[in-house]
């Protein structure tokens, strides 16, 4: 039985720089809360990008979805780089709930990764909630990869060398994009090598599954879904927002798509080395360590890291807590980790910052 909740201790750095936030809003719509954030997130982009602009070069493409609609995405190749030269690939899924995010909004991450992991990164705006339910964004997910496929040559990517992953709930689509691919439910040509994953506080499990997640913990009130129930910027009241604007009706825990953390250990076997990055105070935590335990004991190498004591999305306050550049480095380092094409050591090691 498992017992992750010694992670769950707010940090004393976390607890001094609660004090100075303000108190979010209570009273905004969903279309004013989306505005409100997507802007704030944009502003704080748009700073960091003047420092970054002269490091990477941005190229816009329009990639077209089964329902006939177009998504943005942009592609980021590192300027020290000839620009016909063939890099690695990193496939980037954001991470708002399924309802936040903008290709803007992504451009210091990924600015960030195309520099420092030397790779050309393919950021996918894929559609929200509340006007786009599931699975649209999965769809889109799905559609993207299958452009990719099809386009790398445009920006001079390696087929042969992708890497894919995102943070929350663009864990939660990358995770299940890769499995899709792997069972081969996608038309992907050429095909893809898949070299690995780079899950940042994912999201794997619907809410209504959990239990089947409780029972592998030592005792119900040691689990993340309990312990870190009311933890801040991402409460479990929070999450049941969220996935009501999903309106999913009659979820079934045997859809890879939604649910992809409930694998089999033979489904297990066959993912590429993934890299995990976790949160101690978050609700989401035990869905991410129970995931890299499946991995690393059924014979899929593995990285795991915790952020200790520090609640889901805590990268948003930047220098303010030191575990951003841990964060930042963990994802850089987890795109070339995954390109050495690492062994597996069957060994469940977590890496504590």
């Amino acid at each position: 039985m498992c017992d992750f909740s010694k992670y769950g201790i707010p940090s004393e750095e976390w607890v001094r720089l609660a004090a100075t936030l303000p108190p979010p809003p209570t009273d905004l719509t969903i279309e004013q809360l989306k505005e409100v954030t997507n802007g704030a997130r944009e502003t704080a982009a748009e700073a960091g990008m003047k420092e970054l602009s002269s490091k990477v070069l941005l190229q816009d493409y329009s990639i077209p979805t089964r329902d006939g609609q177009q998504l943005e995405a942009r592609v980021y190749r590192p300027s020290a780089r000839p620009r016909n030269e063939t890099l690695p690939i990193y496939l980037h899924l954001h991470g708002g709930g399924f309802l936040f995010g903008t290709i803007k909004t992504e451009d210091v991450t990924c600015s960030k990764l195309a520099i420092n992991a030397e790779t050309v990164v393919l950021n996918v705006n894929y559609r929200h909630t509340p006007e786009h339910p599931y699975p649209t964004a999965w769809n889109d997910t799905e559609d993207a990869l299958v452009w990719l496929c099809k386009n790398s040559s445009l920006f001079h990517g390696n087929l042969d060398k992708l890497v894919i992953g995102g943070v929350s709930a663009g864990g939660m689509l990358s995770t299940s994009v890769v499995q899709s691919a792997l069972r081969s439910e996608l038309e992907l040509s050429p095909k893809p090598r898949i070299l690995g994953q780079v899950l940042m506080i994912p999201v794997l499990v619907y809410e209504a599954f959990w239990e089947s997640q409780i029972k592998q913990i030592k005792e119900p009130s040691l689990s993340s879904y309990q312990q870190n129930a009311e933890a801040p910027l991402l409460s479990v009241k929070t999450i049941n927002f969220f996935n009501k604007l999903l309106k999913v009706e009659n979820p079934d825990p045997n859809d890879r798509r939604f649910s992809p953390g409930l694998l089999t250990a033979e489904e297990a076997k066959y993912l590429p080395p993934t890299t995990f990055g976790l949160a101690g105070y978050d609700p989401l935590r035990d869905d991410g360590f129970l995931y890299a335990k499946l991995l690393t004991e059924n014979g899929v190498p593995t990285n795991i890291n915790v952020f200790k004591g520090v609640p889901h999305g805590f990268r948003r306050f930047d220098n303010s807590l030191s575990a951003s550049k841990d964060y930042d480095r963990i994802m850089e380092e987890g795109i070339k980790w995954a390109l050495t094409n690492p062994a597996a050591t069957g060994q469940f090691v977590v890496n504590e910052y």
